[in-house]
């Protein structure tokens, strides 16, 4: 899967779950999307996403060195 849609994929998941939580247990849950948004557009102005680059980080997501 690429690490695009990998992003894609974690924010949208925040964001729900933010969502969720701030509609069933705290109003204060909603700075969670908040944030999310709030990151994208940054990432969209910047051209760096800090999702992304932690996403790129994982094992899954590290290049193979060839060595079993």
């Amino acid at each position: 899967m690429s690490l695009q849609r990998q992003t894609y994929l974690v924010v949208g998941f925040i964001v729900l779950l933010g969502v969720i939580l701030g509609v069933w247990i705290s109003r204060w849950w909603l700075l969670l999307p908040t944030l999310m948004g709030v990151g994208m557009l940054v990432a969209g102005v910047i051209g760096f996403c800090n999702m992304t680059r932690l996403l790129s980080k994982l094992p899954w997501n590290e290049p193979h060195s060839g060595r079993i």
